[in-house]
């Protein structure tokens, strides 16, 4: 109960006041030259319609997760890299609509470049799609490395929200630059309080988030 009344305080908050909840910033006024592509706030997406609740691409996250992240893009400069991060925090409405999307077994226009090897009835069952995300409590961020210089990404081996296991941290099916790409962006993240998902080598939760039980919903604008 103490927690819904808290995330209701926080809505109203951001809804009357336009303000976004305490605890939560956004990213740029603290990382001015990160690099920001927010898929769902475009039709570049495995849906390939704007996400309800991406009204901007404007990244969010809490403030823990933001000074995490500054940390490891600190760390790349020194090496003339940077981050590019897809995904930050995502509204619950996003959440559902992917599940109402899931549902449209129809619906497959991006299947040959998402999940070509996954039925998509089976996105559930394989974790690929939840009806909850670590990413609506604030502190997950989806991110690769780029060159500081070319603006280039660092080739992982395979593309980002790409469902199978070319994507699992532990696939061995890529070569050994790819391989090192992966480890690179893996072990900054671990270095700097972030803990990484198996199956998705771009996809990284503060160890020590804030709002470990609470999924929010305001939108990004």
């Amino acid at each position: 109960m103490k927690h819904k009344i808290a995330f209701l305080f926080l809505f109203i908050c951001f809804k009357v006041l336009g303000q976004l909840p305490e605890g939560f910033v956004y990213v740029k006024d603290v990382i001015p030259d990160l690099k920001v592509e927010l898929r769902y706030s475009s039709s570049k997406n495995f849906v390939g319609k704007v996400i309800d609740g991406y009204q901007s691409d404007k990244l969010i996250l809490t403030e823990a997760a933001t000074n995490a992240l500054k940390l490891v893009q600190q760390e790349l400069e020194q090496q003339d890299m940077c981050l590019l991060v897809f995904d930050g925090y995502r509204p619950q409405s996003a959440v559902n609509h992917f599940m109402k999307w899931a549902e449209d077994l129809n619906d497959t226009i991006n299947k040959h470049q998402y999940y070509p090897d996954v039925d998509k009835k089976n996105l559930f069952k394989e974790d690929y799609i939840a009806s909850r995300s670590g990413h609506s409590k604030g502190s997950t961020v989806d991110v690769t490395i780029i060159n500081a210089k070319t603006n280039k990404p660092l080739d992982m081996g395979s593309d980002y929200d790409f469902f199978g296991k070319q994507s699992w941290i532990s696939y061995e099916g890529i070569s050994e630059e790819q391989k090192a790409n992966r480890q690179l962006l893996q072990t900054v993240m671990l270095k700097h309080g972030f803990k990484n998902y198996l199956k998705e080598w771009w996809h990284f939760t503060l160890k020590e988030e804030p709002f470990p039980n609470t999924y929010f919903d305001f939108p990004i604008k």
